[in-house]
């Protein structure tokens, strides 16, 4: 968590020679509403929220800077916040924080697409202004290509849409409230409508087939692997069919489990790719700095997924290759000098050459700059990393004990076998499909880890300032739109920096930065303050 040193100055002068103590329910309650009822009356803009806001909300970011009257949808975004807001409501019994959550459902339900899913973000002036963005900011943003087009429909990229499903889903649940029934319906249908028949589904969707991508076919109609897009909707799904027993969704659950068998390339190269084409289920390439070629760090995601889904259905042909593509990894990984300091998986592995891919730029800016790859480890790009670090060992170890873990064993507890409620809270852990399993030890409802350090409850609450926000330095910021780039390089040497020149609009690390208001260490700190109350006697 960061802070400002003004509070920690403040906390030390008021207790120099001892440690805060520990906070009563009371104060804890006190302080998650204060902190509430800033981020809901101050920041919000009719619900939403973005990811950063200066204290004066004279500028905002998520992903990119906003203007006044747009909402994020990227977590930790507007859907994330609603998340949060029902967990404190679990918590507390607090009407306050249910009000809140149908606050946030209601700006998503205004930007919630036709068709049923979300875009990265939305303008609740309309799509007049959003245009705008997507002309000026959006489109001067170098490295961040999937904001240079405004293709009108949704996208299941960086979970936005997962995350949108899921806290409607929750909406919908909580007081079966007809306006939060509707739109989880919608949000539902567009998930499975959008389903390919071989069970993945592309970054975007309605499908769009008239852009083309800096001279490139679009590659947002490609199975998606890339973000864990078939990951998080098979939670999704199943968050469903736990909540509400719809069997409807079964089918398309092991559909998209059988998606990671079928792109799983033969020998020698059993990986997988970011995307994959729908026709012959082979790697392609998406945004400039992501070829056609095989991926480690998506290799390893689709690895565990499979040992997942073992546990799931407790068909052990989710194990069959898990083994081979372990051996890839490991014939893959760099040896000694070729990148000191760097971690020793390549991002990327050629398709049929097996030679490792290294992701470089020239130029300034999205006029003049360009993305190219080649087998130079020396001077790639420092927005996307070349290099990964891949925990082999530790897939290896998992997948040896799963091997050994007869089916019936491994799948015993598997949330396809049985129903339980929803997760009472979403936001003080990482969620998982081990979360929503049936009996056993997984069936406590509290959230984990209740025991939330007294001392960091206290710093928390001695930190709040007096207008209701945890002051944090906002480490990344933005130039201001200052029109479209020049054909010109500007000079200077862009090729490992964040940002090029002035005219790019891609977020980038702040040498001096702003003391301002952030979403995510709201969303932090508050869910540390429910794990305190929650832990406390009533």
């Amino acid at each position: 968590m960061a802070t400002s040193a003004a509070a920690f100055a403040t906390a030390s002068a008021l207790a120099p020679h001892r440690a805060l103590a520990a906070p009563t329910k009371a104060q804890a309650l006190d302080t998650m509403k204060k902190a509430t009822r800033f981020m809901v009356e101050k920041a919000a803009y009719k619900g939403g929220y973005v990811w950063s806001y200066l204290p004066d909300f004279s500028r905002r970011w998520g992903e990119m800077e906003a203007f006044p009257t747009m909402i994020w949808v990227q977590p930790p975004g507007t859907g994330t916040v609603g998340h949060l807001f029902l967990d404190a409501y679990h918590a507390t019994g607090d009407a306050y924080y249910y009000d809140a959550a149908c606050k946030a459902a209601d700006a998503l339900i205004a930007i919630q697409n036709p068709a049923g899913g979300w875009n990265y973000l939305g303008d609740l002036a309309g799509e007049a202004s959003l245009k705008r963005w997507y002309d000026t900011i959006g489109k001067n943003g170098w490295r961040l290509e999937e904001f240079q087009h405004y293709y009108g429909n949704a996208t299941f990229d960086d979970e936005g849409t997962a995350e949108c499903c899921k806290f409607m889903l929750r909406m919908y649940v909580e007081k079966k409230d007809p306006k939060y029934k509707a739109a989880f319906e919608k949000a539902l249908k567009f998930v499975l409508e959008s389903q390919y028949p071989v069970g993945g589904w592309p970054q975007r969707y309605p499908l769009k087939d008239e852009f083309h991508h800096h001279g490139n076919p679009d590659y947002t109609s490609y199975i998606t692997f890339n973000d864990d897009v078939v990951g998080e909707n098979v939670e999704f799904l199943i968050m469903v069919y736990q909540a509400l027993g719809d069997e409807s969704v079964l089918e398309p659950i092991r559909r998209a489990m059988n998606c990671y068998l079928a792109c799983q390339q033969p020998q020698p190269q059993p990986a997988w790719g970011l995307q994959h084409t729908v026709a012959d289920l082979k790697p392609a390439g998406a945004r400039t700095y992501e070829p056609k070629a095989f991926a480690t760090h998506a290799t390893a995601s689709c690895l565990s997924q499979l040992m997942t889904f073992y546990q799931l259905t407790g068909d052990p042909k989710y194990l069959a290759r898990v083994p081979e593509a372990l051996d890839w990894l490991d014939s893959v990984r760099l040896p000694d000098g070729v990148a000191p300091g760097k971690a020793r998986y390549p991002t990327f592995i050629q398709v049929g050459t097996g030679k490792a891919l290294f992701v470089h730029r020239t130029g300034s800016n999205v006029v003049n700059g360009r993305y190219f790859t080649d087998e130079n480890p020396n001077n790639t790009v420092t927005h996307y990393s070349s290099f990964r670090n891949i925990n082999v060992a530790g897939l290896r170890a998992r997948y040896e004990t799963l091997k050994a873990t007869p089916p019936e064993e491994a799948s015993k507890h598997s949330p396809l076998k049985g129903r339980r409620a929803l997760p009472k809270y979403f936001m003080v852990k990482d969620l998982s499909v081990e979360d929503l399993s049936v009996g056993g030890d997984l069936s406590s409802s509290a959230p984990k880890g209740v025991s939330a350090d007294p001392a960091k409850v206290a710093k928390l609450t001695a930190e709040l300032n007096a207008e209701g926000w945890w002051p944090t330095p906002l480490t990344t910021t933005s130039n201001p739109y200052a029109g479209d780039g020049s054909p010109t390089p500007a000079p200077g040497d862009f090729s490992e920096t964040k940002v090029g020149d002035k005219t790019d609009t891609s977020p980038h690390p702040d040498p001096n930065p702003k003391i301002g208001i952030s979403t995510g260490d709201f969303i932090a700190n508050m869910a540390t303050l429910i794990k305190y109350v929650d832990a406390l006697p009533a």
